[in-house]
């Protein structure tokens, strides 16, 4: 099957901002003294494609689920800024690697992120040229199903494929009813042996050249 678009999730697919996020979430966390914990690098990993009522209570739900939510969403605006100025780790050849893509294939963003922090990617990574339309669950309310069938239908796609690097990822694609590709290289894991796995960013062109996505 050839495809005509690709849809990207961003954390663990397109970059790596965990240490950023981390440094500006414990930054955040000194306003709150009901928080005693700081942050670690695994902690932000095993939240990363959540929404942010679910990271928030995985991570403050001691606090109780209002103050938790309210914790989570300034974390989550205040990254914004901090990522912006101190900048992420996007994937070593990224660029050259969405640019031939881009000769073929239309390419998209979804992701389960907070209003703001695609563009921040877009800020650091100087890419936003090279992206026909982007969605996230801080600007529509909805989960990541929802949004990759949003973004499908209001660009015409007739035969996408999702990358994504986690089930949850997977889930969502089939919710949508789109094809699925694991990025292996980023911070989960799927269930099927079946799905086609990229190590590497830089093998998607050859990937799409032609080979069997489940």
């Amino acid at each position: 099957m050839e495809f005509d678009s690709i849809i990207f999730d961003l954390d663990g697919t397109l970059w790596d901002s965990v240490d950023s996020v981390r440094d500006s979430w414990n930054q955040t966390l000194r306003q709150y003294p009901q928080i005693s914990k700081t942050l670690t690098t695994e902690d932000l990993q095993s939240v990363m494609g959540l929404v942010v009522e679910d990271l928030s209570q995985k991570l403050f739900g001691e606090a109780g689920e209002r103050l938790a939510l309210e914790i989570g969403i300034r974390c989550c605006a205040e990254e914004n800024e901090y990522i912006r100025e101190n900048g992420a780790n996007v994937y070593p050849g990224l660029r050259e690697t969405l640019e031939k893509l881009r000769k073929h294939h239309s390419l998209y963003i979804v992701s389960n992120c907070q209003e703001g922090y695609i563009e921040s990617f877009f800020a650091v990574s100087g890419l936003q040229h090279l992206f026909t339309d982007y969605e996230c669950s801080g600007s529509t309310g909805f989960r990541k199903d929802k949004n990759i069938a949003l973004i499908v239908k209001r660009n015409h796609l007739q035969r996408p494929v999702y990358v994504g690097d986690t089930q949850g990822d997977l889930n969502a694609a089939r919710a949508a009813g789109v094809r699925f590709l694991w990025a292996s290289y980023g911070f989960g894991t799927v269930d099927d042996p079946l799905i086609r796995a990229v190590k590497d960013i830089r093998e998607l062109p050859d990937v799409m050249d032609g080979k069997e996505i489940v």
